[in-house]
C-alpha cells in the first residue's frame, strides 16, 4: 500500500514534532503523507501548521522566521497568521488592503502529550490516549522520533510479532531456543473506531545489564505483554514483568511518504530514576529498536494490505495480529470508497 496515494489516512492525527522542537521560535519543516508543511508556536504557545509554500512566489515558509506569533516568509517578508492568511505585506503601503485570497491552506493542529499532531484533513478519530502521562505514580520518558526507510505497516505488525524475538532480537532480549511464538488472544474493539487489543507472555532473557529495567535477577524473565492497536497507525505496548515493574510504550508510526516513517516513542515507567535511571532505559529501549529498524529497512515498504493479492507475501500462523491490522485498514479504505493503491 502507498499511503500517501490513499486519502483517508490524511483524516487522522498524526504526532509530527517534540513541542520543545518549537520552543526553539525557528519555523520547523515537516513532511506529512507527502505534503510539505511547515510549524511554529503561535502567540498563545499554541502549535500551527502550514502548507510550507509562500503563495507569493512558492519560496518554503519554513526557510523564514516567526514574528510575534506570526510566520513571515524568508524570502519578501509576507506574513501569515495561525489560519493561512497573508496579514503583512511590507512593500504595501500602511492601511492597503491584503486581498483576502492571498493565503496558504492550514492544517488542524493540536499540543497533546508534549508533541504537536497535525491533521491534514477534519479527522475521523480522537489523539490516542495516553492515561499515564502525568499521573501518578508514572514517569513519563520521551525516547525517540527519528526517521526510518521503511512504512507504519511494516512497523505496526512487526510491533506485534513474536516470532521474530529469537531471531532479530537474540542479541538483546530473544530466547534463541525457544523460537516458537505464544499464542496471542485477539479482542477487536466494538464501534466503528476499529483497533484490537492482544494478550500474551513471552519468555525474556534478563543478563545482569537488563536487572534494573526487569525489577529482576533471574537469569530468563516472564513478560505479561498487553497490546493494542489503534488506526491508523499507532499502538500501546504494557509490558509487566514478575516484579511488578510496566514498562509501557505508546508507538505512533507518522507516514512521511511511501518509503519512510517517523517513529515517536513514549515510555512510561511505574518505577522511580532511583530504580532504574531514564538514560538506562533510553539505551535499553534504543538498542532492541536498532534491530527491528536494520531488519525492517531491509523490507519493501510496499506492504500487501489487501490479502486477495496472492502470492506476493506469504503468512504462518503467528501473524494473526499483522492480518488483523490489515483486514482493519482495508474495511477502513472500503468505508471511505477506496481501493488499496500499490505498485
Amino acid at each position: 500500500m502507498l499511503v500517501t496515494q490513499q486519502p483517508v489516512f490524511r483524516k487522522f492525527w498524526h504526532p509530527v514534532m517534540p513541542l520543545s522542537q518549537l520552543a526553539t521560535g525557528t519555523p520547523q519543516p515537516f513532511t506529512l503523507l507527502g505534503e510539505a508543511i511547515v510549524l511554529w508556536l503561535g502567540a498563545d504557545g499554541e502549535p500551527r501548521a502550514l502548507k510550507d509554500r509562500c503563495c507569493h512566489r512558492t519560496a518554503k515558509l519554513s526557510k523564514g522566521r516567526c514574528i510575534d506569533g506570526a510566520l513571515q516568509c524568508g524570502y519578501h517578508g509576507w506574513t501569515y497568521d495561525g489560519t493561512g492568511r497573508v496579514i503583512r505585506i511590507p512593500q504595501y503601503d500602511e492601511g492597503r488592503e491584503i486581498p483576502a485570497g492571498y493565503c496558504t491552506p492550514a492544517y488542524r493542529c493540536q499540543a497533546a502529550y508534549g508533541y504537536a499532531w497535525v491533521a491534514l484533513e477534519e479527522p475521523l478519530a480522537p489523539i490516542p490516549e495516553m492515561p499515564e502521562f502525568g499521573a501518578p505514580g508514572w514517569r513519563t520518558i520521551f525516547q525517540f522520533h527519528e526517521v526510518w526507510a521503511t512504512s507504519p505497516v511494516r512497523a505496526l505488525e512487526n510491533s506485534f510479532d513474536n516470532s521474530h524475538f529469537s531471531f532479530v532480537h537474540r542479541a538483546t532480549f530473544g530466547v534463541a531456543a525457544q523460537p516458537k511464538p505464544s499464542r496471542y488472544e485477539l479482542v477487536e474493539q466494538d464501534g466503528g473506531s476499529g483497533g484490537f487489543y492482544a494478550e500474551t507472555v513471552i519468555a525474556a532473557t534478563n543478563p545482569p545489564a537488563f536487572h534494573r529495567v526487569s525489577g529482576s535477577s533471574e537469569p530468563i524473565t516472564q513478560r505479561h505483554m498487553r497490546n493494542a492497536y489503534y488506526l491508523p497507525f499507532a499502538r500501546r505496548l504494557d509490558i509487566e514483568y514478575p516484579s511488578g515493574v510496566r514498562h509501557v510504550i505508546l508507538n505512533g508510526f507518522t507516514p512521511i511518504d511511501d518509503g519512510h516513517i517517523q517513529l515517536c516513542q513514549w515510555l512510561f515507567r511505574n518505577d522511580t530514576e532511583a530504580d532504574c535511571p531514564q538514560q538506562l532505559l533510553i539505551d535499553f529501549d534504543h538498542v532492541i529498536t536498532r534491530e527491528d529498524k536494520d531488519i525492517l529497512e531491509s523490507t519493501d515498504p510496499d506492504a500487501v494490505v489487501d490479502l486477495r493479492r496472492r502470492g506476493v507475501e506469504f503468512s504462518m500462523d503467528s501473524d494473526r495480529p499483522g492480518i488483523l491490522i490489515r483486514k482493519q485498514l482495508m474495511e477502513l479504505l472500503a468505508r471511505h470508497g477506496e481501493a488499496e493503491v500499490h505498485r
